[in-house]
């Protein structure tokens, strides 16, 4: 059995980012601090304003009080593995 697991978010299309990120620590429920989600996608706009829009995976901002060191890396992995990738700009 993982330290870690993954728990539950609820960001949702257009700005997937804005959810909240629930992990499970050891048997216990862990609430990441709200907006932690930054995504490695992007939004930009062609000299025609058509909108190119690229997904990209996530990255933790903010971590709980607390949250061991060791096992940041390992949350990242988890929500990769468990959240669809943002675009960062979906809300735009």
């Amino acid at each position: 059995m993982s330290r870690l697991d993954f728990v539950s978010y609820n960001g949702a299309w257009p700005n997937l980012c804005s959810g909240t990120l629930v992990l499970r620590l050891d048997g216990k429920q862990i609430v990441f601090p709200e907006y932690c989600l930054s995504s490695g996608g992007s939004v930009s706009f062609t000299a025609d304003w058509d909108e190119v829009v690229t997904s990209g995976s996530w990255s933790i901002s903010e971590f709980p009080k607390g949250f061991p060191d060791a096992l940041k890396q390992e949350a990242v992995r988890i929500v990769n593995n468990n959240v669809s990738f943002g675009c960062c700009g979906g809300c735009v």
